[in-house]
């Protein structure tokens, strides 16, 4: 995996910030946060039950179309919630370096 295609996840942690920020008529992400943390919550339940499901079945395709959905509903709440992607991934190595 290169690093270009991680740095789109920050971009697109940007996007979403930016959406959430002046949100307009015609952007999911704006009305997806509009519905409040229950949603967030529930759609981030959804979509991780949909790559659970995914990944039983084993369809490469439709593993890698559920984690970018989950991805981007993790996202958008993290970000309605002012966290970040920068905030796990330093609790994760926060984590990992606990554990040497």
């Amino acid at each position: 995996m290169s690093n270009l295609n991680l740095e789109f996840i920050g971009e697109l942690e940007t996007i979403v910030q930016s959406r959430l920020a002046n949100p307009t008529k015609e952007s999911y992400t704006a009305k997806l946060a509009a519905g409040g943390p229950k949603r967030l919550a529930q759609k981030v339940g959804e979509e991780g039950l949909e790559l659970a499901l995914a990944a039983v079945s084993g369809d490469r395709d439709e593993i890698i179309d559920e984690a970018a959905d989950l991805i981007y509903h993790i996202v958008v709440l993290l970000s309605d919630k002012r966290l970040s992607l920068t905030d796990v991934a330093m609790r994760l190595e926060s984590r990992h370096n606990d554990r040497r």
